[in-house]
C-alpha cells in the first residue's frame, strides 16, 4: 500500500497535536472535580461532627410544636429615633432666638450683609458677585415661623455635614405678607446670625433672588 500524500501529513500531525492537548485537558478537569469531591465530602464530614457536638453539648433536644400563626408579610419599620428629634427640635427652638438684636451685626453698605469678625470685608463682596457656586438652597415661602426656623437650622447642620459651602435661603419679598412686608427676611437673617456654621451672608444678586434671598457662606 502506498503511502499517503505528503500534503496531507502535517494535517494529521496536527490531529495527534490537537487529540493530545485535549486529554491533557480532560485529565486537568478529572483532577479538579476529584478535589472539588474531596472538599465536599470533608465539609460533609465537618458539619456532621460540628451537629455531634452541638448535640452532644446541648443534650437532649424536644422540637416545636407547629403553630398556626401566619408568617410575617410586612417588613419591620426602620427604627425612628423620634424622641432624639424632638429633642433637637427643642433644642433650635432655645438656639435660634428671635429676640436677639442682630442690627448691629448687620452692615449697610449698598444692602444687608453679616460677617464674622474673622472674615475679611472682600468676602462679601464676592458672595454678591456669586464668586462661589450654589450648593444648596432652602424655600422657606408658606413657612409659618417655627416651621422656618426649625427648617432653616436643619438646613444649615445638613449641609454642614456634607461639606457644603454656599447656600441660598429664599425668605421672599413679603408681598403676600400683612403689609407687604417681608416678615421672615429679619428672622432669617437673625437667625442665620446665630448658626456657629456661618461665616458670612450676604443678600442676593437680582438673578440669584434679588431681595427675597440670602447667600449664605458656611465655615
Amino acid at each position: 500500500m502506498s503511502a499517503p500524500p505528503a500534503r496531507l501529513r502535517p494535517q494529521r500531525l496536527r490531529s495527534l497535536g490537537e487529540l493530545a492537548q485535549l486529554r491533557e485537558t480532560m485529565k486537568r478537569r478529572e483532577h479538579e472535580a476529584a478535589e472539588r469531591a474531596a472538599r465536599e465530602r470533608e465539609a460533609r464530614r465537618a458539619e456532621k461532627r460540628a451537629r455531634r457536638q452541638f448535640a452532644d453539648a446541648v443534650g437532649a433536644v424536644t422540637p416545636l410544636a407547629p403553630d398556626d400563626r401566619a408568617p410575617r408579610s410586612q417588613p419591620l419599620p426602620d427604627p425612628t429615633p423620634r424622641q432624639r428629634l424632638l429633642d433637637e427640635q427643642a433644642a433650635l427652638r432655645e438656639a435660634l432666638s428671635d429676640e436677639v438684636d442682630v442690627e448691629t451685626l448687620l452692615l449697610t453698605d449698598d444692602g444687608l450683609s453679616f460677617r464674622r469678625a474673622r472674615v475679611g470685608p472682600d468676602v462679601v463682596t464676592r458672595l454678591r458677585r456669586g464668586h462661589w457656586a450654589i450648593q444648596a438652597e432652602i424655600d422657606l415661602h408658606g413657612l409659618r415661623r417655627e416651621e422656618a426656623r426649625e427648617q432653616l437650622a436643619a438646613f444649615v447642620r445638613n449641609a454642614a455635614m456634607r461639606g457644603h459651602r454656599c447656600l441660598r435661603v429664599v425668605h421672599g419679598k413679603g408681598h403676600g405678607s400683612p403689609g407687604r412686608q417681608p416678615v421672615l427676611k429679619g428672622k432669617a437673617q437673625r437667625w442665620l446670625a446665630q448658626c456657629g456654621d456661618v461665616i458670612a451672608f450676604a443678600q442676593a444678586s437680582g438673578p440669584q433672588g434679588g431681595a427675597g434671598a440670602l447667600i449664605v457662606l458656611l465655615g
